[in-house]
């Protein structure tokens, strides 16, 4: 395994992640190998190209060394398409990182690297996903005092009844999401742009449990722009190719810098799914 830190020698321990939308400090990343290629793209879609996946992993890497943050880029190692959806092996409280446990048996190694790296970069553990639990990391998403867990075509009841327990010690409400049909995560149609305020895909997630919180509801054919990264409260990075959706955040005062994922969405893989915070203010 290599690694590589856009900063210095980077450590995380032992507070991580102060505020769900807290400004981002540290993040892990998990660069795109040619298997990308395999991906099944989204219907419409033409396939994934691996050269300019590397270039936009890239462009991301760097807007995140611009923002101050540090972030740790591990090279692929296995031999899955979706093996950059770093964000599928871990979710990180303010005390610790808890250990998924991947939906898809050729993706569950990830969360075993994951934990040696969290080791080398003094990071505590919260917990782990144990078999037979399943639950993929980029099914949770946290906003304020809330952690919303996706109910769709990954994960069991077993998985994200053992993550509401360990969320809930740490001082969460959990609420579970419906997904519709087809849905690939919650963090692609769901994400917190702020600490009240949750960006929703029209008819692609349950939009009950978010009653509580301000929410922007995107048009359809653009549910994919709900996938952005939180950099700051109120600062996001989203993908450029959804035009509209940016326009509405920005309306609705949210700074967005918009970067060239397209290679990533074809393969139904969101700046939020790209990037796993692991330090937040």
């Amino acid at each position: 395994m290599t690694a590589h830190a856009t900063k210095g020698s980077v450590h995380f321990g032992p507070r991580l992640i102060g505020s769900p939308t807290g400004r981002l400090r540290g993040a892990l990343m998990v660069a795109p190998s040619a298997n990308i290629e395999r991906a099944t793209p989204l219907p419409g879609e033409p396939g994934v190209v691996y050269s300019r996946a590397l270039e936009q992993h890239a462009v991301l890497r760097k807007t995140l060394q611009f923002y101050g943050v540090e972030t740790v880029v591990l090279d692929f190692r296995g031999e899955d398409a979706y093996e950059s959806s770093v964000a599928d092996a871990a979710f990180a409280f303010e005390d610790g990182a808890m250990i998924m446990r991947s939906t898809a048996m050729a993706r569950r190694a990830e969360a075993d690297r994951a934990e040696v790296e969290f080791a080398r970069l003094d990071i505590p553990l919260a917990g782990h996903i144990v078999a037979p639990g399943l639950l993929d990391g980029s099914d949770v998403m946290a906003a304020g005092k809330t952690v919303f867990v996706g109910v769709g075509n990954r994960g069991n009841d077993l998985g994200r009844g053992g993550f509401a327990q360990v969320a809930r010690a740490h001082g969460y409400d959990v609420a579970e999401v419906r997904l519709a049909p087809g849905v690939p995560a919650l963090r692609a149609v769901a994400g917190a742009v702020s600490k009240d305020t949750i960006l929703l895909a029209a008819d692609k997630v349950d939009p009950a449990p978010f009653a509580r919180f301000r929410t922007i509801v995107l048009e359809r054919g653009e549910e994919f722009a709900a996938g952005l990264l939180c950099l700051d409260d109120g600062h996001v990075i989203a993908d450029i190719r959804f035009r509209t959706a940016l326009k509405t955040l920005r309306r609705a005062g949210i700074a967005v810098d918009a970067l060239d994922l397209y290679d990533f969405y074809k393969a139904g893989i969101t700046p939020s799914m790209l990037v796993l915070p692991l330090k937040r203010d």
